[in-house]
């Protein structure tokens, strides 16, 4: 995206050129109901977070299905293509949160929106702030992120 909507390139291996394969890409307007976190944390988040992901496992009638490769990049890209959350909260070990805010929270934080999703910090130091809001102040300072 150059902030006018996101496309999709893909690699075509026998001209070795990446080729425009979507554009204006948007969530899709039925989301299938994923979400994608590191579950293996669960002790370790606030309350309401545990409170959050439990919900999705028993959302009625169906449940969300759970789905992490554990690559923000490739879980982003389903969560734009079949629509879902994202998510990786601070938690009592990392304080601030594992995702670097320049260069990973901020880049798929932009393409997700102008997809016409939205990234926010989740409840952080107090309040929700969207993602792309944040004023960084060294950098690799890191931050939660949901998607």
């Amino acid at each position: 995206t150059y902030g006018h909507g996101v496309e999709r390139f893909t690699l075509d291996p026998s001209i070795g050129e990446f080729i425009m394969t979507a554009e204006n890409m948007t969530l899709p307007a039925e989301e299938k109901l994923i979400y994608s976190i590191n579950e293996g944390n669960y002790l370790t988040w606030d309350p309401c977070m545990q409170a959050a992901v439990d919900d999705f496992k028993q959302k009625k009638p169906k449940p969300y299905s759970a789905r992490y490769v554990g690559s923000m990049v490739a879980d982003v890209h389903r969560t734009l293509m079949y629509g879902g959350i994202y998510m990786y909260p601070a938690d009592v070990a990392k304080g601030n949160g594992k995702l670097r805010i320049l260069y990973e929270g901020f880049p798929m934080s932009m393409i997700m929106e102008q997809a016409g999703g939205s990234a926010s910090t989740g409840m952080f130091k107090g309040k929700i702030t969207r993602l792309l809001d944040l004023v960084p102040s060294g950098i690799h300072d890191k931050c939660p992120v949901l998607i």
